[in-house]
């Protein structure tokens, strides 16, 4: 793909698309495991503030009808929400105290 993943709007989160616009969960885990925690904290910074207004724009949007660029913008904040739990709870990639945590879901809500 080339040029903007994203929505105008946010073309300051442009530099977290092309690694966080990811389409399905196990996708965005294997991400969050192999980023380093400064990267993590990177994405985090930038996409956290922005986040009730990328939601009220994907909100705007048909879910059956999103455009790639919405669609991408959902994905960004699936990844934001899962990357949230490495840097405000554990401070790390893998979760603290869990044993081995793997996310297998056998489908995915999309769009």
């Amino acid at each position: 793909m080339s040029g903007p993943l994203l929505p105008p709007a946010f073309s300051d989160l442009e530099p977290f698309a092309r690694t966080w616009c990811l389409p399905t969960e196990p996708e965005r885990w294997a991400r969050r495991q192999s980023t380093p925690m400064e990267e993590l904290q990177a994405f985090y910074d930038a996409a956290f503030p922005r986040a009730e207004e990328a939601m009220a724009h994907c909100d705007a949007v048909a879910l059956h009808d999103m455009p790639d660029d919405a669609r991408h913008l959902l994905q960004l904040l699936c990844s934001l929400a899962l990357v949230s739990y490495a840097v405000e709870v554990w401070g790390q990639q893998q979760p603290v105290d869990a044993g081995v945590a793997i996310i297998d879901r056998i489908g995915e809500p999309s769009p």
